[in-house]
């Protein structure tokens, strides 16, 4: 117990609130894609609108809460390790840190879509589904708005293969990184395929990430693209 009052401690304490909140958020994402998407494809009307009203908004408060607390606790884990390393921005710069902010910029994205693009869109078809269960009609933008939801959401399904892989690299996968090592062509070509594939999330289609088998490849491909740029780059 007296481990647990030391800065390390309250270190490991953030680690394992940040493994339980990610674990309840990726759970659920998986969940919405792998399992409920596939029920809905399959099931009548009444059953449709019980997800729609009743599943749904207590599902996406788990799955977005979830989130929210994975991205604080990870923010102050950041913050927290690099305070006692005393290597200042030159943490970047280690294998450590170049792991560390892939898997951050990634989950911070796949936060930002939970937030910002998922859920109010959600909100729009929730809000449909309940009106035409009490007798209303369908809000015609609806469809759209799931629409949206859907690419966000499959996008994150994307990230978060390479994110968990490089989050757990951090620890035990050492990378080359040297003084000869190229960090502003690392940044160029991360930042580029990072923009090409958030835009798409927001902006574009689902492609080849439609369909579950789809997006787990679409999650190793962009893994092992990110490896190969860290190959050459480092």
């Amino acid at each position: 117990m007296t481990a647990l009052l030391s800065v390390s401690g309250f270190m490991y304490v953030l680690k394992w609130l940040h493994f339980f909140f990610g674990i309840m958020w990726i759970g659920h994402l998986y969940y919405f894609n792998f399992t409920q998407g596939a029920f809905m494809a399959e099931a009548d009307a009444p059953a449709k609108s019980g997800v729609l009203t009743k599943l749904l908004p207590r599902a996406l408060w788990w799955f977005r809460w979830g989130a929210m607390w994975t991205m604080v606790t990870g923010v102050l884990m950041f913050v927290g390790y690099t305070h006692m390393t005393g290597a200042g921005m030159g943490i970047f710069q280690s294998s450590w840190g170049v792991s560390l902010t892939i898997g951050s910029i990634l989950g911070l994205t796949m936060w930002y879509n939970v937030w910002f693009i998922i859920w109010p869109n959600q909100q729009v078809v929730i809000k449909s589904a309940q009106q035409v269960s009490t007798g209303g009609a369908a809000l015609p933008e609806a469809a759209a708005s799931g629409a949206k939801a859907l690419l966000a959401s499959r996008t994150n399904v994307m990230f978060s293969i390479p994110m968990l892989f490089f989050m757990g690299a951090g620890s035990h996968l050492g990378l080359p990184v040297s003084n000869q090592s190229n960090f502003l062509l690392l940044i160029i070509l991360l930042t580029a395929i990072w923009g090409f594939l958030e835009f798409n999330a927001i902006k574009g289609k689902l492609g080849p990430i439609a369909s579950i088998k789809g997006v787990i490849t679409a999650g190793f491909v962009l893994t092992a693209v990110i490896l190969l740029v860290l190959q050459i780059t480092l």
